[in-house]
């Protein structure tokens, strides 16, 4: 082995160290299920500021998104992201869509870009937050988009992860797909305990901005 090979070798195990570690801490920083959700300020795509306190005593879910993702673009071009959302809010639920993806990221997009993939994808999200430092990602711990967080009209994280039972980014997955958001919808509507409160959420890596 030369030097050359040898210290890009351990130039990647000091990577894969990292990464290892800081996901460890990041699965431990994570919301959890049960416990009360992490309030949040975080400003919109109309440049008002959006506080979960602002909506107590509501159901809040929260989606991670990333228009570029072909996770996210199997449930926007099939449809099936939109439909949930009207449906939800049918049901006087607050979907708040969450971009964190930071600048030379992909799926970074700016306020007008934000509205405009809204407006073409007849997207149906109550708001759409705008995250480009990894602060809100960082309070709930999302890993992916979609990443899906569903809060009680108490405040407590009720669900967190998948949409559903289909990890692929393959259209013909959603076939018999168990969504998992309305399950839990479903089951808080009837007043019982959430059945699957956490799932693996499945898609592409959330990509975090450095911590300034």
């Amino acid at each position: 082995m030369t030097d050359v090979t040898r210290q890009l070798f351990l130039a990647g195990l000091a990577a894969s160290a990292l990464a290892l570690a800081s996901g460890a801490a990041f699965a431990q920083s994570a919301a959890k299920p049960g416990a009360k959700a992490p309030d949040f300020s975080v400003v919109d795509v109309d440049g008002k500021l959006q506080k979960l306190s602002d909506y107590a005593g509501k159901t809040v879910i929260l989606e991670w998104t990333n228009h570029d993702c072909p996770y996210v673009r199997k449930h926007y071009n099939s449809a099936t992201m939109q439909t949930l959302q009207k449906d939800m809010a049918k049901e006087g639920i607050v979907w708040l869509s969450v971009i964190s993806s930071p600048a030379g990221e992909q799926g970074h997009v700016d306020a007008a870009k934000a509205k405009e993939l809204t407006k073409t994808r007849d997207a149906a999200p109550a708001s759409i937050l705008l995250d480009p430092k990894s602060q809100l990602a960082r309070a709930y711990g999302a890993q992916t988009t979609p990443h899906m967080y569903i809060i009680d009209p108490k405040g407590t994280l009720a669900y967190a992860g998948a949409i559903d039972d289909k990890p692929s980014a393959s259209a013909s997955s959603l076939d018999g797909a168990k969504s998992y958001v309305r399950q839990a919808v479903a089951e808080l509507k009837a007043g019982k305990a959430v059945s699957e409160p956490a799932t693996k959420a499945y898609g592409c890596v959330v990509k975090y901005a450095p911590v300034s």
